[in-house]
């Protein structure tokens, strides 16, 4: 369903837009075109390398896939980084004893 809906604005008697409303309108379609140009840029891109893809496949190590998952999830990587120095290293280091092994067999 690949299917994009386009709306129509409900025409308006005679109302035009104050230039403050103008202003943030065209703020708005800027922004539109730019979101537009980088999902048309990443589409060439993507068709003209297909053997390169930025997804984090499975021949991937764990540290590029790492790298990769703290460049899409910065917030997330922040909260860890704070969870991990709220706990301190000795209990960070017994979970990590814990969780590795999980980690490892889900892996395979």
């Amino acid at each position: 369903m690949s299917e994009q809906y386009q709306t129509t604005p409900l025409p308006a008697p005679n109302v035009h837009p104050t230039p403050a409303q103008q202003q943030i309108l065209s703020r708005i379609a800027a922004q539109r075109e730019r979101v537009r140009a980088r999902r048309v840029a990443f589409l060439q891109a993507e068709n003209a390398n297909p053997g390169a893809r930025s997804t984090g496949g499975d021949e991937d190590s764990i540290v590029l896939r790492a790298a990769a998952f703290a460049k899409q999830h910065p917030a997330a990587v922040v909260a860890l980084a704070g969870a991990a120095m709220a706990l301190g290293p000795s209990r960070l280091l017994r979970w990590a004893t814990v969780a590795l092994p999980w980690i490892m067999r889900l892996r395979r």
